[in-house]
């Protein structure tokens, strides 16, 4: 695979992984190893240092909220889906449900 390419797998992966941290966050607090091992479970594999960033980013787009607590003596971030995040959560469904349809099933 080219440059070109790996780059927009990059790409098309880190939308999946968001979309995946919206979904999580709402259905219950999120933190980022949890968030790590979730989605190493489909097989995404990253580490703090693309994960951390990324939730900063949903966070300050207003996707998600923050509050941290501390957890065996460590501070920990936990974040929940915000109203802004669930609309564009539900709009990201229908768009995928689209795709689905039309990539998987050939509509």
């Amino acid at each position: 695979m080219n440059d070109i390419n790996e780059s927009m797998l990059r790409d098309i992966h880190l939308a999946f992984i968001k979309t995946h941290i919206l979904y999580h966050a709402s259905k219950e607090e999120v933190f980022g190893i949890g968030l790590i091992e979730e989605l190493g479970r489909h097989g995404y594999r990253l580490g703090p240092g693309t994960l951390y960033p990324t939730l900063a980013k949903m966070q300050e787009a207003g996707l998600l909220t923050c509050a941290s607590r501390v957890v065996r003596h460590k501070q920990r971030k936990y974040y929940r889906i915000t109203d802004a995040g669930l609309e564009l959560l539900n709009e990201v469904k229908i768009k995928l449900k689209e795709l689905y349809n039309e990539v998987a099933k050939g509509k």
